[in-house]
């Protein structure tokens, strides 16, 4: 659904105490007002007009949320939810005026036909995603004529909030000071696993003075044979963090069960599903609800679909931030670890809004590989790449004969630089 924007300014309320789901609306003397959870501003000679409209929404039975439009004074910029005694109250913040256009509106009635709406906002206009049940799609075309809604478009791709139908333009992912996408690019680097803090702050060292701008390492290791080394678990995590305090390099690492999301949270930053895991859909749908991106790799008997409705169980879940990985798939070549399927990452940046990095690592699991899988990949139009750099590899306790040594890794990097360039990449 495409809307055309009526902005206006932010007004001021009192507290309020909501309890059933339905309409309220609430009118003080003056000024403007809020609508539900965000601030709708409203002029004040708007106000009779906007009330009757958001009236005529039919029952505005909105699941757990309801619709309450408060016209009040002026000289506040929002609203903040808090439980309080199992009902929701509404708290002024401070600060300056903020836009929220009609398109909120339609969001409701989405809601209203029981689908869930996942707005993309734009300068002049905003897109409505309206995710739910097919068997009910046909509902959605009333909403033509909604005032403001310019047109209804379906979207043909099974995934629904990955696709370019619902986003052209590309999705770019703030990592700290890292930018992934829109021709932000992220270097990934550091061991397979956490197996030291000597191990872990020495890698960390090497790979930040190479050129990296995030840090890798495994503090959960799923692994083939349950009498490998499986990793330090929490220990691992506080070893990261600290390797982060030290370098200021954001943490990349692996989350293998939905009962540990909120642990490994607290210490990263960026969620990394690795491929064994990638249609884990009850661990994805966890990931969903933290706050936190997530790096999804492709299963390595999964196809680009497959991927792709992976991320849509954590967009569709409500984490607008995924990176999607090609990490290689197995095939009936057994000259490398795994096929890396570079065609898979132009594919993939055709029918996704998400950025993609590739892991040429794992892809070939073969050293000498690494550095021409990178340039190949900055040419399909990779937005980062992660490779295994250890300090000792011959002493590693996992993937020692596939990572890079600190001088090979920096030789890389001086390498990819002039490709980097070519394709308007930066790190």
């Amino acid at each position: 659904m495409v809307v055309r924007d009526q902005q206006s300014t932010i007004g001021h309320h009192q507290n309020i105490h909501r309890s059933a789901p339905r309409l309220t609306v609430l009118q003080p003397p003056i000024g403007e007002g809020f609508i539900g959870r965000h601030p709708l501003p409203i002029h004040a000679n708007q106000t009779d007009a906007i009330a009757q409209r958001i009236g005529s929404v039919p029952g505005a039975m909105l699941g757990n949320e309801d619709l309450i439009l408060v016209l009040g004074r002026k000289h506040t910029s929002g609203v903040k939810p808090h439980p309080d005694g199992g009902h929701m109250r509404t708290q002024l913040l401070g600060g300056g005026c903020e836009f929220v256009t009609t398109a909120l509106l339609a969001e409701f009635r989405i809601r209203n036909l029981g689908y869930e709406p996942h707005p993309i906002h734009g300068v002049e206009r905003t897109v409505i995603g309206a995710i739910g049940d097919e068997r009910g799609k046909s509902l959605l075309q009333g909403l033509i004529s909604v005032e403001g809604v310019e047109s209804l478009i379906p979207i043909l791709k099974p995934f629904k909030l990955a696709s370019r139908e619902m986003r052209e333009e590309q999705t770019v992912i703030q990592v700290g000071e890292v930018k992934i996408g829109g021709g932000g690019f992220a270097m990934i680097a550091g061991p397979c696993s956490v197996e030291s803090e000597k191990q872990l702050l020495s890698a960390a060292r090497a790979v930040k003075q190479a050129g990296a701008n995030m840090l890798r390492g495994g503090a959960f290791k799923p692994r083939t044979s349950p009498y490998s080394f499986q990793g330090m678990e929490l220990e691992g995590l506080k070893l990261l963090a600290k390797a982060r305090e030290e370098t200021g390099l954001p943490i990349v690492t692996e989350i293998l069960s939905s009962d540990d999301v909120d642990l490994v949270a607290e210490y990263t930053d960026v969620m990394q599903v690795g491929a064994r895991n990638m249609q884990n859909f009850s661990l994805l749908k966890k990931l969903g609800k933290v706050n936190r991106p997530v790096l999804l790799k492709r299963g390595m008997a999964c196809t680009v679909k497959e991927t792709l409705m992976s991320a849509e169980y954590i967009l569709s879940s409500g984490n607008p931030e995924v990176i999607l990985c090609e990490r290689g798939i197995r095939s009936f070549e057994d000259s490398m670890r795994n096929t890396l399927d570079l065609s898979a990452v132009a594919l993939l940046k055709e029918w996704s809004h998400l950025p993609v990095i590739v892991d040429p690592t794992h892809g070939t699991g073969i050293k000498s590989l690494i550095l021409p899988m990178c340039k190949a990949a900055i040419a399909t139009g990779a937005d980062g790449l992660m490779v295994e750099v250890h300090p000792n590899p011959e002493e590693a306790l996992s993937d020692g004969f596939q990572a890079l040594v600190p001088e090979e890794y920096q030789e890389v990097i001086q390498a990819i630089r002039p490709y980097l360039e070519l394709e308007g990449k930066t790190l």
